[in-house]
């Protein structure tokens, strides 16, 4: 057994489905694998770090929204407030499963210029037709509902006070991870490090793992979050999804605002919100660059002089701040249109991607999951239609844009 008491060694030579990485997509894939009536197949779930400690679900924010300006992204959302507001309820009604409500303080997405603010009315439009309660406002509304704002150079925003803000990401992850388990998910502490694949190269039979164990398997889900491209490339196949860092800064105001703050994007690119009698915020990098696989080093002066600057300028009140915890995590970035990479291999039939979320990844999770187990059981997605997000278009080179990405 491993430091966090999961096992190291599998129980069998043979599994109807490995999972390779067991964070967040991980335990949602297995989860509703293993709770799925006409799935009666074994499936392990192989985490390199059952500590979790550096993953990218460890180092999330914990955010939803619904302002999105595809419809799939939107609908996608929806369903991650849906199970999240009724956890227990999916869970088979367990007393155990506890409420997990979401802080619904909306996000405030600001324009500067007439072009973004016309971004923004499309897709209010987009969100409005799915029945999201986005609404777009004008600075002088923005001024009423928010008057700490300064909107000197705003010309309008989007906001929504409905299943958007923040709620508890880690409890959901447990329970998917409990609950799996005592379905009869098989989690290991080890590492996949090699792939044998038929005499053709077009299904993967077994995965080799550090300990030195070969598991014959009839699917693979590659999981692995940051480092796809690392399980991928064991099945001889490339996809576009690499590390890239990004920051967040805990604060504390010594002059707190009188109401919630909404998640507000700058349009700087630097967001804030508030996080419990704290205030969060965060940014990308200005040069943002791959980066190691195992690259958490923080740049401290991104804080001093990125976004402190901004916030105290868009929150006067915010002129005096004390930084009380900060840390970097890696988003799994897909290079080509920062949305998911879903479904089979062109030819390497029986490996599913689940990647290339760009920061999307825990409120999508849900849906991606359920839609990823509906697509291993049925050979099809049931419940919403996923398939734009399928592998096949990175070949095509054709990319699925979103144009809400922070």
């Amino acid at each position: 057994m491993n430091q966090a008491n999961v096992a190291d060694t599998p129980r069998r030579s043979s599994y109807d489905v490995v999972i390779v990485g067991g964070a967040m997509y991980g335990a949602s894939v297995s989860w509703f694998l293993a709770s799925n009536a006409d799935f009666d197949g074994s499936i392990l779930v192989v985490e390199r770090d059952p500590t979790y400690e550096a993953c990218s679900t460890t180092h999330t924010n914990s955010c939803m929204r619904q302002q999105f300006s595809r419809e799939i992204n939107v609908r996608i959302s929806q369903f991650a407030a849906d199970f999240v507001k009724n956890l227990q309820h999916y869970m088979d009604d367990d007393p155990r499963v506890p409420n997990l409500p979401i802080q619904s303080y909306g996000y405030m997405y600001l324009a500067d210029n007439e072009d973004f603010a016309e971004v923004l009315r499309e897709s209010q439009r987009v969100q409005f037709a799915c029945g999201a309660g986005t609404r777009f406002m004008t600075p002088s509304e923005i001024g009423r509902d928010y008057p700490f704002f300064n909107l000197d150079d705003i010309v309008g925003g989007n906001h929504n006070l409905v299943d958007e803000g923040y709620f508890d990401g880690g409890t959901l992850f447990d329970w998917w991870r409990r609950s799996g388990r005592e379905k009869g998910v098989e989690y290991l502490g080890n590492e996949v490090v090699a792939m044998g694949l038929n005499a053709t190269g077009t299904r993967v039979e077994s995965v080799t793992l550090k300990s030195g164990e070969v598991v014959s398997c009839g699917t693979v889900v590659n999981a692995s979050g940051p480092r796809a491209l690392l399980t991928s490339r064991m099945a001889g196949i490339d996809v576009p999804v690499e590390p890239r860092k990004r920051y967040t800064f805990i604060f504390d105001a010594e002059q707190p605002l009188d109401r919630d703050l909404p998640l507000t994007i700058d349009p700087s690119g630097v967001h804030m919100r508030t996080d419990g009698a704290y205030y969060l915020a965060g940014c990308p990098p200005d040069e943002d660059p791959a980066v190691d696989y195992d690259d958490y080093v923080q740049d401290h002066s991104i804080w001093q002089e990125k976004v402190w600057p901004i916030v105290a300028t868009r929150i006067p009140q915010f002129e005096a701040i004390k930084l009380v915890n900060s840390w970097a995590g890696h988003y799994a970035f897909n290079t080509l249109d920062q949305n998911a990479i879903l479904g089979p291999h062109t030819t390497v039939e029986n490996f599913i991607f689940v990647n290339g979320f760009s920061g999307h990844g825990l409120q999508q999770s849900p849906a991606m999951g359920r839609g990823t187990a509906e697509l291993i059981t049925y050979g099809e997605y049931r419940s919403l239609d996923l398939t734009p997000f399928n592998f096949d278009r990175i070949e095509r080179n054709e990319p699925f844009n979103e144009k809400a990405i922070i």
